[in-house]
């Protein structure tokens, strides 16, 4: 049912970002208070599921093994309050490789759609912190929120215009008390 699922952008969202990439477990920092909306979000029947560009693989900064103990390491802090991400969905291209999972492209999100059965990603949403994010998020059909960690605010600067519609809120977990409560509407 894909109104009760939320997909969400990495970096900027659910953890720190840097513009120096994340390139070890020990630098792979998440937001407590996205933690606790993931899990929330989970106890509450949602399906929570994770679309991340991470052109640091291309770029040569960290190996798939690196990244795949980031996620290890939040699927595990997950499975400690019983939640966890229903799917991870990775682009490990850079921005010239002229792939389809990259956002804004709607590569990943279509991953997620088929990986979990999905016949579309009507009602469902994505969060994240980027326009690329929105534009991917638009593109497979989802709803859509910017938040405001990491890049969010400096998004919300540069492209008001394209965002004039969409909800905005200050972290992950405002986000999921908005959803949860039926406010997910504009709060900027």
């Amino acid at each position: 049912m894909t109104d009760k699922l939320v997909i969400l952008d990495r970096d900027g969202v659910i953890n720190h970002d840097s513009d120096a990439y994340i390139k070890s477990a020990d630098e792979f920092r998440p937001y407590p208070q996205a933690v606790d909306a993931i899990v929330r979000l989970c106890h509450a029947g949602f399906q929570v599921a994770m679309a991340t560009n991470q052109s640091g693989l291309a770029r040569g900064y960290f190996d798939r093994a690196t990244l795949e103990a980031m996620h290890c390491r939040l699927q595990q802090r997950l499975a400690e309050r019983g939640a966890r991400l229903a799917h991870i969905a990775v682009c490990p291209h850079g921005p010239d490789d002229g792939c389809d999972c990259r956002k804004p492209r709607p590569g990943l999100l279509e991953d997620i759609r088929r990986t979990l059965g999905l016949h579309s990603l009507k009602g469902a949403w994505m969060v994240g912190d980027s326009l690329r994010d929105i534009e991917a998020g638009r593109a497979a059909g989802c709803r859509v929120a910017l938040v405001r960690t990491g890049k969010g605010t400096r998004t919300l600067e540069h492209h008001a215009e394209a965002l004039a519609e969409v909800p905005v809120h200050d972290d992950l977990a405002a986000f999921v008390e908005a959803l949860l409560t039926g406010r997910t509407t504009r709060t900027s």
